[in-house]
């Protein structure tokens, strides 16, 4: 029967200068063969963990360690760690390393640090674990500093997002432009602003026109696109602690281009959040959270033609009734609503047009920013004119070049109008109402289905701050304002 002794070992480094300065794997493993002939005993289990693991790893070993050294005690006569410093990252964990060998007899042997078991040799050994402690809770901190230092000069804190690399230049890293993958994200931006592509149909195009992912993933996936399509970093900027600074790497797009894709997300959140009914107008009266709707397109012997439903966000949930109603079957009610007071005395119009316009007024605030950011976008489009035109009349790029950027400043142009339209529209819409705030029923119901969706919407809000959905009927919630609308 064997009489050697038999250990466990536990390697770590946590950082590329400790390997450097001597504390590599290889030399922590070599130091416990050597203990292990020296000793003649067997090293039954060997840990480690490489400056490259992530902390999450680090626990994982750890844990499995700690597992493995409680459950075969009895069999083990140490656990091995080169120096007191590469026990543990934290007291806490040299905590238990202590606990162990009180409670399982385990000792704890550091080969280049070897201290009695006693009580002034585990006061050395603690006194040792603090100092370890200290300078890594110290280190992290220069870490972080030197990571804010580098952000504050223009530069990512970590790795550069898709379209950039990082490469050594006078001792120091600095990020440029991908030569292939740069043009890839301009190309992204491109086929969203100018040609209004859907996430699906960008990823399609690419993979059409051989613009590849990467070699063993060819095909862009939809959230590496999303993903891109929102990253401020391609306009120039360097996200830190969740707040965005001016970088120094190349911008891949220009303002515009930028500002055109958030006009189209806007008009996607638009579709799908701000119909007539949904973004919290109603509340659903089984269970009081709100009213979502979708807009759906089926192909018919006429077209494309849209559909809109509506339902209780809690639509799913297990003994929830199951109502889901069609936009129309929604008009129809409130054009019923709208009736009831169509005809109200002449004083008391002047009563209600007061009311009203003040109400419509202040939801109308919001459209008025849209025409204003419209507006500014399209200014902003003429200053990219001129550039441009400077650019070509110097020789810098090719007519056939400046005739394609026109075309697509024309094309950002005229999206930029039709924006600036359709605000101007629902503007219009609520001014007409708040003229007529005295027959503003009448206006509503006569004129409700031929109405911008947004200025249906706050009409709505404004004259009856909510409703709540009873099964399929629509009631209307603020019951006080109806009251002064009826009484005068």
């Amino acid at each position: 029967m064997s009489t050697k002794k038999k250990y466990i070992a536990w390697a770590r480094v946590s950082s590329r200068e400790q390997r450097d300065e001597g504390f590599s794997l290889d030399v922590q493993l070599d130091a416990f063969e050597d203990f292990a002939r020296r000793e003649k005993a067997v090293l039954r289990e060997t840990f480690k963990v490489a400056e490259t693991g992530t902390k999450a790893e680090e626990r994982n070993q750890f844990r499995e360690m700690i597992a493995y050294a409680k459950k075969h005690a009895y069999e083990l006569d140490g656990i091995l760690f080169y120096k007191i410093d590469r026990a543990a990252r934290n007291l806490k964990d040299f905590m238990l390393l202590e606990e162990i060998e009180a409670q399982y007899g385990l000792p704890f042997i550091a080969i280049m640090q070897p201290v009695q078991n006693t009580p002034t040799g585990r006061m050395v050994r603690r006194t040792l674990a603090t100092v370890a402690a200290f300078q890594t809770e110290q280190q992290s901190l220069d870490v972080r500093d030197g990571i804010g230092r580098r952000v504050a000069e223009g530069w990512f804190p970590s790795n550069p997002p898709f379209g950039y690399r990082t490469r050594r230049f006078h001792k120091r890293s600095i990020v440029e432009t991908h030569p292939q993958n740069g043009g890839k994200v301009r190309r992204i931006f491109d086929l969203r602003a100018t040609n209004g592509l859907t996430v699906t149909e960008i990823m399609d195009r690419l993979f059409e026109e051989g613009l590849f992912y990467s070699e063993s993933k060819p095909k862009f996936s939809e959230s590496k696109v999303n993903s891109i399509l929102h990253d401020k970093a391609y306009l120039g900027f360097i996200r830190f602690r969740g707040a965005w600074y001016p970088g120094q790497h190349e911008s891949l797009i220009d303002q515009v281009t930028w500002d055109q894709v958030r006009i189209s997300f806007n008009e996607q959140n638009y579709r799908s959040h701000e119909l007539v009914y949904a973004s919290r107008l109603i509340r659903c009266g089984h269970c009081g959270h709100i009213v979502t709707g979708e807009e759906k397109f089926k192909k018919t012997k006429k077209g494309v033609k849209p559909y809109v439903y509506y339902r209780c966000s809690r639509y799913r949930t297990m003994g929830h009734p199951r109502v889901r109603l069609s936009e129309k079957e929604l008009d129809n009610q409130m054009q019923a609503i709208l009736a009831e007071f169509s005809n109200l005395p002449d004083d008391d119009r002047i009563m209600v047009k007061m009311v009203a316009r003040s109400i419509l007024e202040t939801h109308f605030e919001d459209e008025k920013i849209q025409v204003s950011e419209s507006k500014r976008l399209l200014s902003l489009l003429e200053t990219q004119r001129d550039k441009l035109l400077n650019h070509n009349l110097s020789g810098a790029i090719s007519d056939e070049r400046f005739d394609q950027k026109q075309s697509e400043f024309d094309e950002q142009e005229r999206r930029l109008r039709e924006q600036l339209a359709r605000h101007t529209r629902i503007g219009v819409q609520i001014e007409d109402a708040s003229d007529q705030a005295g027959q503003v029923f009448d206006v509503l119901a006569n004129d409700w289905l031929k109405m911008e969706r947004r200025a249906r919407q706050l009409a709505l809000s404004a004259l009856f701050g909510g409703f709540r959905l009873e099964g399929r009927i629509l009631v209307p919630e603020n019951g006080a304002r109806l009251e002064l609308f009826r009484a005068g």
